[in-house]
């Protein structure tokens, strides 16, 4: 039935719902509940439903940012190798200078002032290289390192243990912890041993 509210038929109509509904066993509320629930599924399987895909958007997302993580780091990691292997060879290039600079301050000379300033520039240029990492392997006196040291010569002799280097004739020089040029040296050779 309708509740009319003395206004004419092109306004505002109000449904009386209770009593349009034919009163059965449970009411007609039951059955129009019933039929939302049929049309809609269950709450609890859609919620379900939907943090499983939350769960794989998530997933996906943190693999995403880890892949990208890893891309950026590689990124630096082969720019900072390409500037290691940039400057390493620049070293290389200077290595040449240090040995001709070592080897005009081993010649004697009656010049003070010209060895004095050689020393003072050889000087210069070790600190240099120290600062850019570029440092000089130790050689003499230890055991022969085929990593680090070239033999060129075996020398006998009982006075020092097998394998020890006797005498260096070209410095060797690490970058950092890669080898830039191994040093040249003379190795002993003890048949007693």
């Amino acid at each position: 039935m309708r509740k009319g509210n003395g206004k004419s038929e092109g306004q505002n109509v109000e449904l009386d719902l209770e009593h349009e509904l034919p009163a059965g066993d449970g009411g007609g509320q039951d059955r129009a509940a019933a039929a939302v629930g049929a049309e809609a599924p269950a709450p609890e399987s859609e919620l379900q439903k939907l943090k499983a895909e939350r769960d794989s958007l998530l997933d996906r997302l943190a693999r995403a940012q880890a892949e990208f993580e890893n891309a950026r780091r590689r990124a630096s990691k082969e720019q900072q190798e390409f500037r290691d292997y940039a400057l390493a060879d620049a070293m290389k290039s200077l290595l040449p200078v240090v040995d001709s600079l070592e080897r005009a301050l081993r010649m004697k000379s009656e010049e003070a002032d010209l060895r004095s300033g050689v020393e003072l520039i050889y000087k210069q240029l070790q600190a240099a290289l120290a600062k850019l990492s570029v440092n000089p392997i130790v050689s003499e006196g230890e055991p022969f390192d085929p990593r680090y040291h070239e033999a060129i010569e075996m020398v006998e002799t009982s006075d020092v243990p097998d394998h020890q280097v006797l005498e260096e004739l070209q410095r060797g020089y690490k970058f950092k912890d890669r080898l830039l040029r191994p040093a040249m040296v003379k190795v002993a050779k003890n048949p007693g041993k």
